[in-house]
């Protein structure tokens, strides 16, 4: 069930971003003016407005319902309560000594050529 409702979630969340790039630009923030142009009518943009709010309500539902099953699925404890919980103990490998990392011969005595006699 969580799992139709998230993949509702993400749906309505790509109607959304889409719807809203589809609205007209007020000329806000950057100081670009959407301008009232023949193309442009009042009655598209509350048409569109209405899609936003409705998509925006049905979004905020979809999260609301995904956070109380979450919540409710993870009902059973908290972090904090396991705070109190022994660490799990993690096995180290041992450190070899020096003499392991030295190549052979090197920690010895120099070695000697042998004579051919």
């Amino acid at each position: 069930m969580e799992n139709v409702i998230l993949v509702i979630h993400l749906i309505l969340a790509l109607c959304l971003i889409g719807i809203v790039l589809l609205q007209r630009s007020e000329g806000g923030g950057l100081g670009m003016g959407g301008g009232g142009g023949a193309v442009s009518s009042r009655a598209a943009a509350t048409a569109l407005g209405k899609l936003t709010w409705l998509f925006a309500i049905a979004f905020i539902g979809t999260s609301i319902t995904l956070t109380v099953l979450a919540a409710r699925e993870s009902a059973t404890g908290s972090v904090v309560d396991r705070l109190g919980e022994q660490p799990v103990a993690i096995e180290t490998p041992a450190i070899p000594d020096a003499s392991d990392l030295l190549p052979p011969g090197a920690g010895d005595a120099p070695l000697e050529q042998p004579r051919a006699d």
